[in-house]
């Protein structure tokens, strides 16, 4: 099961890539959202950032090109683009208040838990978009909201 972004069809997690059962579906915070079919424990892998690995002169073009992108950078050349060839991941949200954290390993990037999670909880990632960055508006919703993806100091 690939992640499918087709009309008409619901985004999708490939479990090859998760510890934990996980469902994509409608998200109060954007469009749609990653939730725990089960509970986890902190500390645990949930699940891996896949697609496809491109230079960020390719991720700048791809970025510029598309209303919403899924491009992951995992340094200071690489993107994993989860638009292309995504294990589901690309569809986590950010929050300023988030219950996951991204961690890159050898250019895998691996969402841990940063506590409990309980079942039916949407899985949130606090995107860490630059200061410099387009500022972007959160709708995360938590009380720690900070009023953007952007990073504030």
């Amino acid at each position: 099961m690939k992640a499918k972004k087709s009309p008409g069809l619901s985004p999708q997690i490939n479990p090859k890539y998760c510890n934990f059962r996980l469902q994509v579906r409608p998200s109060k915070i954007h469009r749609w959202g990653v939730f725990a079919l089960e509970h986890i424990p902190k500390g645990r892998k949930v699940m891996e950032y896949t697609g496809k690995l491109v230079s960020r002169k390719e991720g700048k073009r791809r970025s510029e090109s598309a209303q919403i992108h899924c491009l992951f950078t995992i340094d200071p050349y690489w993107y994993i683009d989860g638009a292309e060839g995504g294990s589901g991941a690309e569809f986590v949200n950010h929050c300023c208040d988030p219950n996951i954290e991204s961690r890159i390993v050898h250019r895998h990037v691996l969402y841990f838990t940063l506590r409990d999670i309980a079942e039916g909880e949407e899985l949130s990632l606090d995107y860490h978009f630059g200061k410099n960055q387009e500022r972007v508006e959160c709708g995360c919703g938590s009380p720690k909201c900070r009023g953007t993806i952007n990073l504030l100091e």
